[in-house]
């Protein structure tokens, strides 16, 4: 079972120095880079500081490396030294830092140079070639581990245990909807050794509660609109505010204020509809599906929308949900990449002929590693 980080000594500490009996809160110590072969979750929500904790063990490894040779046996297995650190981050996530030098690690108001210690990876494999090519790194931190394949959290496991080298993750163990992200962030669950929890304020303007949710909305004419349940799993956004429908914003919310509109529908509604279309019965889905592209008003899911949210107090919204573009786009490659539900050919078949946007379903699709070379569907 992993262990939850938990320092107590801070208590004791001030206890001898005489203060009184007063609300003593958990140290905030420097990183410990005595211990082999540990696997480090910072979960919490974006802008909780997940990153900026990974910069700061960066930084206290270059404290470290100060130390005496007696120091380094205590930090080393083997040819590696804990306090050698290398960061790893996702190439698809490389748009969100295109301000910053190469070799930055960027975290929300700042960011450390790592030189040569860093490297952009695709997959597990990626992973495997820095390993290989950097025997002598002690510590990795890994950034949105979650957006990597499964594969990649037995790399980390059987690697640990054999060499002794540490692993810390700053990543989303929670998506957006509230679920867990995915089967790669369930399996880091499962072969961690610590977790280390953060929160963030609530960023709704009237709300001062701790957040431990990932908020995604458009802004659309000035509007705040939640992201849909049905919303592609991965889209990459940054730590700037974007206006329209093709790129989300993100913002830590708490439960009260994290709004997710038609997670009802998609059980109720989308889902059965997937599920018919895949037996053979697809007029029911072509016949959702135009309406979400052509008139959005006289579909199953704007009547969900008013039938659940018209007396709620922040029921406009939820509304504003049906205001970006793209939902009969999205709706269907929930249906294919994530449920399973419909074939690659009807998905050719149905973006043909609805038009849909279909650079926008393959970049997304891409995305979220079921890529589809949509002019196939000339063919069909």
């Amino acid at each position: 079972m992993p262990r939850i980080e938990k320092k107590p000594e801070g208590e004791d500490f001030l206890k001898s120095l005489g203060f009184p009996t007063i609300t003593v809160h958990d140290t905030f110590t420097h990183f410990d880079f005595l211990s082999p072969g540990r696997r480090v979750l910072l979960i919490g929500p974006m802008g909780s500081g997940k990153t900026e904790f990974a910069a700061r063990v960066w930084r206290d490894a270059a404290i470290a490396q100060k130390k005496s040779g007696k120091v380094r046996m205590l930090t080393s297995t083997g040819n590696l030294d804990r306090r050698n650190v290398f960061f790893i981050r996702n190439e698809i996530d490389s748009s969100r830092f295109s301000d910053y030098p190469d070799d930055a690690l960027c975290y929300r108001g700042g960011y450390v140079r790592c030189g040569e210690n860093i490297a952009k990876i695709r997959d597990s494999f990626g992973l495997e070639e820095v390993l290989k090519d950097n025997p002598e790194v002690g510590t990795y931190i890994i950034d949105e581990a979650s957006f990597f394949d499964e594969r990649l959290a037995y790399v980390v496991r059987n690697y640990s245990l054999e060499k002794g080298c540490m692993f810390i993750f700053p990543t989303l163990i929670l998506n957006f909807r509230r679920d867990i992200f995915n089967s790669t962030a369930r399996l880091m669950l499962d072969i961690a050794t610590d977790v280390i929890p953060l929160t963030a304020y609530c960023e709704h303007p009237d709300c001062m509660d701790s957040a431990f949710y990932t908020y995604r909305y458009y802004q659309v004419d000035g509007r705040e609109c939640p992201a849909l349940y049905f919303d592609p799993l991965i889209v990459v956004g940054g730590d700037r505010m974007k206006d329209g429908s093709l790129e989300p914003n993100y913002a830590s919310r708490c439960d009260r204020h994290h709004f997710l509109p038609a997670k009802e529908y998609t059980f109720f509604t989308l889902k059965p509809l997937g599920e018919e279309a895949g037996k053979g019965n697809i007029e029911p889905l072509y016949k959702e599906i135009r309406a979400l592209h052509e008139d959005k008003e006289h579909s199953e899911l704007y009547r969900n929308l008013m039938l659940r949210y018209a007396e709620d107090p922040d029921g406009e919204i939820y509304t504003n949900a049906i205001r970006p573009s793209h939902i009969a786009e999205k709706a269907l490659c929930y249906l294919f990449s994530e449920q399973n539900m419909i074939g690659e050919s009807l998905l050719l078949k149905m973006a043909k002929d609805l038009e849909l946007d279909t650079a926008y379903m393959s970049h997304t699709l891409s995305d979220n590693r079921h890529p589809v070379s949509f002019e196939q569907g000339a063919l069909l």
